[in-house]
């Protein structure tokens, strides 16, 4: 089936489709060419294939791990012998899959080991839940299906609940578009002492990567042409996710380190709001762009059960402990929020953004965030998000503008975090945001209209690893954004990624940035250092 035959399927599904039939209309399931149920089982199952007759490697897009727990890990790989063919060279058969955990990166002191089934309904994706592990442990895993065995990856468990870790390192990532240069950050990440990495949105880019990789000008391969288009359908999406895996340095530091996801906009379309898609399409239309967006996230990413996406909806919010040091809670600004205000873009701010009842989170996950917050008993109480939070004028003026896609489009929604984290005695915030292919350092000021009002706590935004290309130290706005925002205590516009410690007393925040994207092997450095202290917040350089 050809691509515009396959877009002229889904219109017509969704002309039939509306949210609550979305489930049980079997003709846009059709259209996706994908079941929206799980794999079946007994007699209608798909057959299953002898994994002996799998002739090339399967493990080309790597292993990964990710969301931490005390007493578990979880495991992820995909079989694609031919990752760049829409079926990845394999049958629409179950594969016997096992793996394997251990102590030690040679597999001598295996703590656990098992079997699962890579399902052709999941685009033969493995996602184990490992439980019954000590916490606080460094593990190594490997998958082997055939004659095949996946490389070596390390992850770790979570501290204990009451444990009291001293220290927690961990990297804030984001925004990796293939097409605007290398991953060379990834490599340079993949050899740091961390303890996790929290991506923070725009795993992947929906725009149309050419022949020789964009910006990457690659002359010692053609990229197939079926990435030469937008992202619609569910195979274009899982396609585009083994584009992106097959990059070295990706690999590389999924094997490092566990990973924490969440989305934001252009896994499936850039700067959506919910059931509003960027263009004129139909409401029902984008829902199933959506559905087969969050489909092939859930299926290329190391998530939990509880993840596993419902049609178009999928809940990725999410809380992470790490003893009595840091909880995590994991927001999604994109599924929920209201339609952005004034048309999008930097507009100058009126009734219609600072209306009460737009919200960025949605009111569900709102609670949550906030009765979380009540009984939380960590020193640092971090939010992996996606857009900036703190207030951000374009300039100096009276007459500036603000971002209708960022928190400061959302004012309201913004207010009752800030007044939430008070009432609840949240003393230590630290938001980490990605997006904006920039990296920031901001104090969070309990009115952002008076600079000697209080700081309640602080923003680390990581730049992007690749998207904008190779960026600036100083890009052209910096005077006018730096003068404009007292509580912004650093601006760089170089890709890479910001690393944070986590003690007792103390929190640091070091902004590592490599100077090109567009050419890979890059060295890395530190552009700048920040420190803030428990029950003092606030950024100070290190």
């Amino acid at each position: 089936m050809t691509h515009s035959s396959h877009q002229q399927e889904l219109r017509d599904a969704a002309r039939h489709t509306g949210r609550r039939r979305f489930l049980t209309v079997t003709g846009a399931a059709a259209a996706l060419a994908f079941s929206v149920g799980l794999p079946a089982a007994g007699a209608a199952s798909a057959a299953e294939l002898d994994s002996r007759r799998i002739g090339e490697d399967p493990f080309t897009l790597g292993v990964a791990s990710g969301d931490p727990l005390p007493e578990s890990v979880l495991l992820w790989t995909r079989l694609a012998p031919r990752p760049f063919e829409p079926d990845s060279g394999l049958p629409a058969a179950r594969i016997q899959v096992s793996w394997e955990l251990a102590r030690d990166e040679r597999f001598q002191r295996v703590v656990r080991r098992g079997a699962a089934t890579a399902h052709p309904e999941f685009h033969h994706s493995v996602h184990v839940e490992v439980k019954g592990l000590a916490p606080d442990r460094v593990l190594y895993y490997r998958f082997r299906t055939g004659q095949w065995t996946s490389p070596v990856g390390r992850t770790r468990t979570a501290p204990a609940p009451g444990a009291h870790k001293r220290e927690l390192s961990l990297a804030a990532v984001s925004c990796q578009a293939y097409h605007d240069g290398y991953f060379t950050a990834y490599k340079h990440l993949a050899q740091e002492d961390v303890d996790v990495v929290f991506h923070l949105g725009d795993y992947l880019y929906e725009y149309a990567v050419t022949a020789t990789g964009g910006a990457r000008n690659y002359t010692d391969r053609t990229l197939p042409a079926l990435f030469n288009r937008e992202t619609t359908t569910l195979e274009d999406y899982r396609l585009r996710y083994a584009l992106y895996k097959s990059d070295p340095d990706l690999r590389a530091a999924h094997a490092a380190h566990p990973f924490v996801v969440t989305w934001d906009d252009h896994e499936t379309e850039n700067n959506y709001a919910g059931d509003t898609p960027e263009n004129s399409v139909p409401p029902e239309e984008f829902l199933i762009r959506r559905a087969a967006a969050y489909r092939a996230y859930w299926e290329n990413q190391p998530l939990r059960t509880p993840q596993r996406p419902d049609g178009p909806d999928m809940k990725l919010y999410r809380r992470l402990q790490f003893g009595r040091l840091a909880q995590f809670d994991i927001l999604d600004t994109r599924q929920y929020r209201s339609d952005q205000a004034y048309g999008d873009g930097w507009q100058t701010p009126g009734p219609e953004s600072e209306d009460p009842s737009r919200t960025l989170t949605g009111a569900a996950q709102e609670r949550w965030l906030i009765d979380g917050w009540r009984h939380s008993k960590a020193t640092w109480n971090v939010v992996p998000q996606q857009v900036t939070f703190a207030r951000r004028r374009d300039v100096p003026t009276d007459a500036y503008k603000l971002s209708m896609d960022s928190w400061d489009g959302y004012p309201a929604s913004r207010d009752r975090v800030l007044k939430g984290a008070e009432a609840t005695g949240v003393d230590n915030l630290m938001v980490l945001t990605g997006d904006v292919h920039v990296g920031y350092a901001f104090d969070l000021k309990r009115d952002f209209e008076d600079p000697a009002s209080r700081t309640v706590g602080t923003e680390i935004v990581a730049t992007s690893i690749a998207s904008g290309k190779n960026g600036s130290e100083k890009p052209a706005n910096w005077a006018a954004l730096t003068s404009a925002n007292p509580h912004m205590k650093f601006y760089n516009g170089r890709r890479g990624y910001a690393l944070v410690t986590l003690q007792e007393g103390q929190a640091r925040a070091d902004y590592r940035t490599v100077p090109a994207v567009t050419t890979p092997g890059a060295p890395v450095t530190t552009a700048a250092s920040f420190v803030t202290e428990v029950g003092n917040q606030g950024l100070t350089p290190a």
